[in-house]
């Protein structure tokens, strides 16, 4: 380490600063191309900070007229920044930016290459983004139409680090940067697409950009999106995914978009191994009633459902999964096509997954206890529902500390139709539900109060529940709420209550 350390002193030493700046100002182009070579080593090998005093050679070699040493200076000036070799600041406190950006007019593709790399590693910092606005946006806006592959990746890659801070975007957005970076989403370059619609994303997440981003004629924007969620580099589909459903906070953005058609490939997104950002947009359409009837006509309960069963469904598909299923059956063609699909049978076996958060749960059980206010769908849940499913509804039931979902999957069992089967189903729960009934009853708030007796009421039809209840605590209780209640019934009838109209006139 010690010697490491020693050669690396050795190599930037006061001697050597000097030879290097007596080369790099010198007129012979082999002398600059020295120093600038001996720059691309060090850019290679150096593992600490430059010192300060090293950059004033690089500036005189940015500044030189032969491009060769350019090139290299700006490609050793590259790798120096990425390795955080150099204060990004400093760079441009002493003028760099200058003849990096006229590298930009270079008619060499690995100069343009090279100072567009520059900028975006110096744009990475929040406090240089001010200073390469002023003078890096046209040329940057001009490089990304460039033809070479190249040339337009790195001004597109500079042009997204531009849209990381609000004020930069504002006026990357003044300058016409839009237009041209929905133009890029059409490239042939996956990484252009790529960058290109990232950085719409980020422009995207503040509303005031959106009659920009919608003004370009016949939905330009939202075709290329769409267009570009078809995509095969699935990194790309689901960035453009993503940027629809930031757009989608828009409500004529929901209608347009329903209007050009973006079910087909949101279904193939669905069946990707990553379908997290397929199911978010989904999602967001389905909060969106006038669409609901088209999402069910093409199917899409179908499809949750049998995301819902897939293996390795995570808490973002869950979740979403059941606001869209919450949403969909809001009419009796949805009722009726999650009857027919695997939603509630999906819905049921996430709910006996052993790794889900107490939140994701609390998602589940809020949409099958919704899912049960409607006959049919109850039905059909009382006959799809397994050993391990109830067993799972009891557990959570009892989950005292999170009154929310324990009041859930209560209601769930609640509003099970009491079948021969749905008992048999009971049967071995019923000491265990006697607990969560028992403190039930004992709460203040009515709801959980109410809910218990229903429980009760439904569960006496069965003789063994019955037996397991006699002179049981929970019984005991039953007997104290019930005297307890025509005792204040009995103190009630002593008084004439105010008629309602009295009380609000």
């Amino acid at each position: 380490m010690h010697q490491h350390i020693y050669d690396e002193a050795q190599l930037l030493n006061q001697t050597t600063l000097q030879t290097l700046n007596r080369l790099a100002t010198s007129e012979n182009a082999e002398l600059q191309m020295t120093a600038a070579m001996y720059y691309l080593h060090l850019s290679h090998h150096f593992k600490t900070p430059l010192p300060d005093a090293s950059m004033e050679p690089v500036m005189s070699l940015l500044l030189s007229t032969d491009l060769d040493v350019q090139k290299t200076i700006s490609l050793s000036l590259v790798n120096l920044l990425i390795k955080n070799n150099v204060c990004k600041e400093l760079v441009l406190e002493m003028g760099m930016l200058v003849p990096i950006l006229d590298l930009f007019q270079s008619g060499d593709a690995n100069a343009r290459c090279n100072s567009c790399a520059c900028v975006v590693m110096l744009a990475s910092s929040e406090s240089n983004r001010e200073a390469i606005m002023v003078d890096g946006i046209i040329p940057l806006l001009a490089l990304s139409k460039s033809y070479d592959p190249q040339v337009q990746q790195n001004a597109t890659w500079a042009l997204l680090h531009l849209t990381q801070s609000d004020c930069s975007t504002r006026i990357l957005c003044e300058a016409g940067a839009i237009p041209v970076l929905i133009l890029l989403l059409q490239s042939s370059d996956s990484e252009v697409q790529f960058y290109s619609c990232t950085a719409l994303c980020n422009i995207a997440a503040a509303q005031e950009h959106h009659p920009k981003l919608l003004s370009h004629g016949g939905h330009f924007l939202l075709k290329s999106l769409l267009t570009l969620m078809s995509s095969s580099v699935q990194k790309n589909s689901t960035q453009a995914c993503r940027c629809l459903h930031i757009l989608s906070k828009n409500v004529l953005i929901q209608e347009q978009r329903m209007d050009l058609d973006c079910v087909l490939p949101l279904k193939a997104l669905l069946k990707t191994s990553s379908p997290e950002s397929a199911v978010t947009l989904l999602s967001a359409l389905s909060a969106h009633p006038p669409n609901n009837d088209v999402l069910v006509s093409e199917g899409m309960l179908d499809e949750i459902g049998l995301l819902l069963h897939h293996r390795r469904s995570s808490s973002v598909i869950i979740e979403h999964s059941c606001k869209i299923i919450t949403a969909l059956c809001s009419s009796c063609t949805g009722q009726q096509a999650a009857i027919d699909s695997q939603s509630l049978s999906g819905l049921l076996r996430a709910l006996a997954s052993p790794t889900l958060s107490d939140e994701t749960l609390l998602h589940v059980t809020s949409c099958l206890h919704h899912l049960m206010t409607w006959d049919p769908l109850k039905s059909k849940m009382s006959v799809t529902i397994k050993s391990e499913q109830v067993s799972g509804l009891v557990k959570l039931s009892g989950q005292i500390q999170n009154p929310p979902l324990s009041y859930n999957s209560a209601a769930i069992i609640s509003k099970l139709e009491m079948t021969g089967e749905i008992v048999q189903l009971l049967r071995p729960h019923y000491v265990t539900m006697l607990d969560y009934l028992l403190v039930f009853l004992k709460k203040k708030d009515p709801k959980f109060q109410q809910l218990g007796i229903v429980t009760i009421f439904l569960l006496k039809k069965d003789e063994d529940f019955s037996s397991v209840l006699a002179h049981s605590e929970l019984e005991v209780q039953l007997w104290e709420m019930h005297a307890q209640t025509e005792e204040t019934r009995r103190l009630l009838q002593m008084i004439q209550p105010l008629s309602p109209s009295s009380v609000n006139p």
